[in-house]
């Protein structure tokens, strides 16, 4: 069986999606609604992932409803995670960053692949094939580090972008995942620091 750190951010976004919706709603969203709360252009996409996480053990589904999906394997937590909330964090375009605490939530720890230590909210669309949406609340793990590929939140002549981390040599890019946008070249003479790196995400609404 897979774990939560082998699938990838938007495959993770659903199957949070569909936790939330049987949480909150007490049934299973259809395809459909997993089509259209992740912009895909067709169920047939949204069945893809599903399947994948079928496959993967997260889940099962009974055909013969239009809601069958079903949980699997889940962990009782009685402790949920207090996590704070700061400020946006852009997913098109650099920001400034607030670093005060906007409020704090009450999470299911199993949302996240890694327990956060904050959530920023996404401004811009730049990360949408990742499943990473606008208005999207992103949990962040403090690090100074990040292996190549792996979405970070970084701050760049200080301000804050999360994208997804390239070191080749000593050049280093932060990539959009969004055609409409282009990677950021980090220059020989700007700052970057890496806050930390991305560990689930938490959708509202």
């Amino acid at each position: 069986m897979y774990s939560m750190t082998t699938l990838t951010p938007r495959r993770t976004a659903i199957l949070t999606f569909i936790r939330d919706r049987i949480a909150q709603q007490g049934q299973s969203p259809s395809l459909a609604e997993i089509a259209e709360a992740f912009g895909f252009a067709s169920r047939s996409v949204a069945r893809k992932h599903v399947l994948a996480l079928t496959e993967a053990g997260f889940i099962e589904v009974n055909p013969n409803q239009a809601r069958g999906i079903r949980l699997l394997n889940q962990p009782k937590r009685p402790e949920w995670l207090d996590v704070p909330v700061l400020g946006r964090v852009a997913a098109g375009l650099p920001i400034g960053a607030d670093a005060e605490v906007h409020s704090r939530l009450q999470l299911d720890p199993s949302t996240f692949a890694k327990t956060p230590d904050y959530l920023l909210r996404v401004q811009g669309d730049s990360m949408i094939e990742d499943g990473i949406l606008d208005g999207d609340l992103v949990g962040v793990r403090r690090s100074a580090e990040a292996l190549n590929g792996q979405i970070v939140v970084a701050r760049l002549d200080g301000e804050v972008t999360i994208k997804r981390f390239e070191r080749q040599g000593d050049s280093v890019r932060l990539l959009p995942r969004n055609p409409a946008y282009q990677p950021i070249v980090v220059g020989p003479d700007q700052d970057l620091a890496i806050e930390g790196v991305f560990c689930g995400l938490v959708r509202q609404g």
